[in-house]
C-alpha cells in the first residue's frame, strides 16, 4: 500500500488539504474544517512543499500554471476529461459540451459532468472553469461562491 502525506493551506477561500505519495499530488481539497491540522515544516516532503508554494502564488495572484508532479485516479475517460478540462486557459471559462466536442464525443455532456465532479485536484485542473451553456455558474464540490470567488480572481489577474 501505498503512503500517503498531507499539508494543509489556508487560502483566502478556506483551507485546502492537499495529499500526495512520495512522488506526485493525488489531491487538492477543500477541507471542512476551518483550522489547518497538517502545517508545513521542515521535514515536508518536497512535491508537498512545491505544490503549497505554488498554490501560495496563485491566490497571490502570481502564477497561472502549475508545475509539480501530479497524478489522476480514475478511468480512462475521466482522465481524458480531465486532461481537457487543463486546456482552458487562465481566466476564462468553457461548458461541459465544450469538453465533450473537445474530446470528440459531442454526446457525453452527462458524462463529462460527471467526470467533471469526481476531479479531486482542484484549481489545478480547473474544473471552476466549467460554466453552464447559458453562461451561469453551475455546481461546484467547493460550493458555488467559491467558484464565483475564484473565477473573479483569475479575471483580476489576468495578464
Amino acid at each position: 500500500m501505498t503512503k500517503i502525506y498531507k499539508l494543509d493551506y489556508e487560502s483566502p477561500i478556506g483551507v485546502i488539504e492537499i495529499i500526495s505519495t512520495h512522488e506526485a499530488i493525488s489531491s487538492i481539497l477543500f477541507s471542512e474544517g476551518n483550522k489547518k491540522e497538517n502545517l508545513l515544516h521542515a521535514e515536508t516532503l518536497p512535491v508537498l512543499t512545491e505544490c503549497y508554494n505554488q498554490l501560495d502564488e496563485y491566490f497571490k495572484g502570481h502564477r497561472q500554471e502549475f508545475t509539480f508532479p501530479y497524478q489522476f485516479e480514475g478511468t480512462d475517460f475521466q482522465k481524458t476529461v480531465w486532461n481537457a478540462l487543463t486546456k482552458i486557459p487562465y481566466a476564462k471559462t468553457g461548458s461541459y459540451k465544450d469538453i465533450a466536442v473537445s474530446i470528440e464525443n459531442k454526446k457525453a455532456i452527462r458524462a463529462v459532468g460527471s467526470a467533471n465532479g469526481k476531479n479531486r485536484l482542484s484549481i489545478v485542473i480547473p474544473c471552476h472553469r466549467i460554466i453552464g451553456s447559458n453562461g451561469k455558474l453551475t455546481g461546484y464540490a467547493g460550493g458555488l461562491w467559491r467558484k464565483e470567488w475564484l473565477l473573479q480572481h483569475e479575471k483580476a489577474h489576468n495578464i
